[in-house]
């Protein structure tokens, strides 16, 4: 007796005490896979998921009060009004929400291309961190320059810099491909019509928002203000902040910087953005102060 003649013994033993009829036997070579169902077209696409607005998604079969719903979500890009199927997430949901999480890896494992910085104008500078598992593993490399990167923050912002315009990439380089030459642009025009001379853009790689203590100290800047990729979630990966922080250095608490956050395009825009952050670099410079300090 063979493997599959005892398989199949030990199979009609058990249907046998349990009174049901045994499961018919396909060979390989006998299979063919079902026609799918509906019309298809050949060398079609899939609609793009990560385009469908949230805010206009609404997923509940026969709603009570469907419009009501649907006023609500359009206030928030949060998971409302997804339905379910049973006990579980509709297919659409579950895709999406798999869709969202992997640009948000993207995003973080990523880096601004060489390319970009240059387009920019932007003068590349890169912390301690080696490569980007340092960067994510020891945070504290993220915040200071060696000799060499440090030479080039000082001939980049030059000394005692009134206002020191910085971009990092930090956790998402998507947002700041998609958000910092715009915001920057509106920011150096704000500062300008204020009468305020900006400093040129440093870029710095494997940044941290800390690295702008290290930035105060290496040049006495008045006011350091650092773009910065924010974490990525899962409803964009493309979130951008602004750090204000007054005469930073080394060992400053975080309570002393002013914080612009969710700048995307489905938050503040970049261009807003930007405007009110030349504001705000404005009134701190008068008031000598930022973060709660500035109240």
């Amino acid at each position: 007796m063979n493997e599959q003649e005892l398989r199949a013994l030990v199979e009609r033993m058990i249907v046998e005490l349990a009174g049901q009829a045994p499961t018919p036997q396909v060979k390989g070579s006998d299979y063919r896979p079902m026609e799918p169902e509906g019309n298809t077209e050949s060398g079609g696409c899939l609609e793009d998921i990560s385009q469908v607005d949230l805010r206009q998604q609404y997923l509940v079969k026969d709603p009570r009060n469907g419009p009501a719903f649907l006023d609500l979500k359009r206030r928030t890009p949060a998971r409302l009004g997804v339905g379910r199927a049973g006990a579980r997430y509709k297919t659409a949901t579950m895709l999406r929400m798999r869709c969202d999480h992997a640009a948000a890896q993207d995003s973080v494992f990523s880096h601004v291309p060489e390319e970009f910085v240059q387009k920019n104008g932007w003068t590349p500078s890169q912390t301690l961190c080696g490569d980007k598992d340092e960067y994510l593993t020891r945070p504290d490399k993220g915040r200071r320059f060696d000799e060499a990167n440090g030479a080039v923050v000082r001939q980049t912002l030059g000394q005692s810099p009134k206002v020191a315009l910085v971009v990092g990439d930090g956790l998402s380089s998507a947002a700041i491909e998609a958000n910092a030459p715009d915001c920057m642009q509106a920011i150096q025009n704000g500062l300008k019509s204020y009468g305020i001379q900006p400093s040129p853009v440093l870029f710095v790689q494997y940044c941290r928002v800390g690295a702008s203590d290290h930035i105060g100290d290496l040049t006495g800047a008045e006011v350091v203000c650092m773009l910065v990729g924010e974490r990525p979630g899962l409803v964009t990966a493309e979130s951008m902040s602004a750090y204000l922080t007054y005469k930073p250095h080394i060992g400053i608490p975080e309570s002393k910087r002013t914080v612009v956050s969710n700048i995307h395009r489905q938050g503040t825009t970049a261009v807003e953005a930007g405007a009110h952050i030349a504001e705000l670099i404005k009134t701190i410079l008068e008031r000598k102060a930022s973060g709660i300090d500035l109240h």
